[in-house]
């Protein structure tokens, strides 16, 4: 279960990124575009990416007392 939660938010993760890396360039939304109509749902997908974004963060450097490993 852990595998597929780390690899759930890896994509959420770079789907973000890529998100808005497209905001940035052309001003283009993908999510509100493919889930415009539902605003909760659009709402959920940034939760979710945001989740996994700390979640990755927070994986990524297991620190113990003052030193990462």
């Amino acid at each position: 279960m852990e595998k597929f939660i780390r690899y759930a938010a890896w994509v959420l993760v770079v789907a973000g990124g890529l998100n808005w890396g497209l905001v940035g360039l052309f001003n283009f939304d993908l999510v509100q575009f493919i889930f415009g109509h539902w605003n909760w749902l659009v709402r959920l997908v940034y939760l979710l990416v945001a989740i996994s974004t700390i979640y990755a963060a927070m994986s990524t450097c297991k620190c113990t007392q003052n030193e990462c490993v």
